[in-house]
């Protein structure tokens, strides 16, 4: 699958051109080479060469760095989540395990902020789950209860109150939930590749078209040239799979978002002047939403079976549509032309909502698939997967070794038949929150 590079992400476009970006173009041998240049394979990269400043570590990226899912999400970093198939009392304990991991994943998060003095429009406001349905009040009061036996900080609301705090009328229920937070996915990733260690080696729109292993040694094939490493750690998520690492453990869903122009004041008077907000849905397939640090607001609101990069014009044109409808049934009276950015990206999937973090075998690791979680999972799998490929442990790799491992997939073409027929049914009871 050819990779290649667009200009529609908003939280791209408002950072300044990066410059000095290297490809490939001689033949290389290194003791580390990291496929994958998100927040996985960065933070593996600093974690390499934290250990040993010696080692010589290459990442590679089929496009530039950071400009796949890492600066392409709605830029949550979750302590809790609702739909991913922990949530029922029989799964406690999973969701226990999982939900610890978010816990690491955020501290990871913080301590490189601090350390690095990094200006991610961070905020520790929480999130909201909504829904402008009623009934779904069951729903939300059951997630609530799970989350106050957890002794996780929340609050059931209702359409009053959601109003008060959004600026607007469209949601009737929500679980508003303390330890969540909210940041620009595109500062932070782009520091990530700004602070990268002298001795790491950075190599941009330069895909790995396949790789063997030959005694002690990996061969990996580019286009015209050849890296020749002792260990390879596969970071690339939604990739895994066409890279045949895992692949029958996890699919990529294609989503598509929007981000408006900023509002001006006679805008935001009339909503309220809410403060920086973000609701993800209650039922799967709903809308996330956000009002930004600018006070832009970002919709996401489709997830698709498809090849991002195949999308064409007319395709994104009708996701707008569709972006444009779900702002105006939320906020009925901005104007209806105020969308300034839209773009799709990849998000991994496992069956059971689960991670991927292990050693395939001697010398090959590999870490993904976050389930939309990306942010703070995946900086702490990029940490944690390069300490184990140092042959070393850590009380984090235990507890992530702790999680329910992803479940086999089905082999073509019954994969695909499922996974749309399920897209097909959450889209359908989901369409009043697009």
């Amino acid at each position: 699958m050819k990779i290649i590079n667009d200009n529609g992400c908003g939280w791209l476009n408002q950072l300044p051109k990066r410059l000095n970006i290297k490809k490939l173009n001689e033949n290389l041998k290194s003791d580390y080479l990291i496929v994958g240049a998100g927040y996985t394979g960065l933070s593996a990269a600093r974690k390499l060469s934290e250990i040993d400043k010696n080692k010589r570590i290459i990442i590679v990226d089929a496009q530039l760095a950071g400009e796949g899912g890492s600066s392409r999400n709605s830029g949550y970093l979750v302590d809790t989540t609702l739909n991913d198939g922990f949530t029922s009392n029989s799964d406690i304990e999973n969701y226990k395990k999982k939900t610890k991991i978010y816990e690491l994943g955020i501290k990871s998060v913080k301590k490189y902020i601090k350390e690095h003095q990094v200006d991610c429009d961070w905020n520790e406001s929480g999130k909201y789950f909504a829904s402008s349905k009623i009934e779904d009040e069951a729903k939300a009061k059951s997630f609530s209860r799970l989350l106050n036996n957890l002794n996780y900080e929340n609050k059931l609301i209702y359409k009053d109150e959601i109003k008060k705090k959004l600026g607007t009328s469209f949601y009737n229920v929500a679980v508003y939930t303390k330890g969540g937070v909210l940041l620009n996915p595109g500062k932070l990733i782009r520091s990530m590749i700004d602070t990268l260690p002298d001795n790491v080696k950075l190599f941009e729109n330069t895909q790995l078209l396949n790789w063997k292993k030959m005694n002690d040694k990996i061969i990996c094939n580019f286009a015209n040239n050849i890296i020749e490493t002792q260990k390879i750690i596969f970071c690339t998520n939604g990739f895994l799979r066409s890279l045949k690492v895992k692949k029958n453990y996890s699919f990529p869903i294609t989503l598509t978002a929007s981000m408006t122009r900023p509002l001006i004041d006679e805008e935001l008077n009339n909503l309220g002047y809410p403060k920086e907000w973000g609701v993800l849905p209650i039922r799967p397939m709903g809308a996330t939403i956000r009002l930004t640090n600018d006070k832009r607001i970002l919709i996401r609101n489709t997830a698709e079976l498809t090849n991002p990069n195949l999308m064409t014009s007319n395709d994104l044109s009708k996701r707008i549509k569709k972006h444009q409808y779900g702002i105006e049934k939320r906020f009925p009276n901005l104007p209806k032309n105020i969308i300034e950015h839209s773009w799709s990206g990849i998000v991994c999937r496992s069956g059971n909502s689960s991670q991927i973090f292990e050693k395939i075998e001697k010398n090959i690791y590999a870490a993904g698939c976050y389930n939309g979680s990306g942010i703070g999972a995946g900086t702490l799998f990029g940490e944690q997967i390069a300490i184990m490929a140092s042959n070393q442990q850590s009380n984090e790799i235990e507890v992530i070794n702790q999680r329910k491992k992803p479940n086999w997939l089905p082999p073509q073409p019954f994969l695909n038949i499922g996974i749309y027929t399920r897209l097909a049914y959450e889209r359908f009871k989901a369409r009043s929150e697009i």
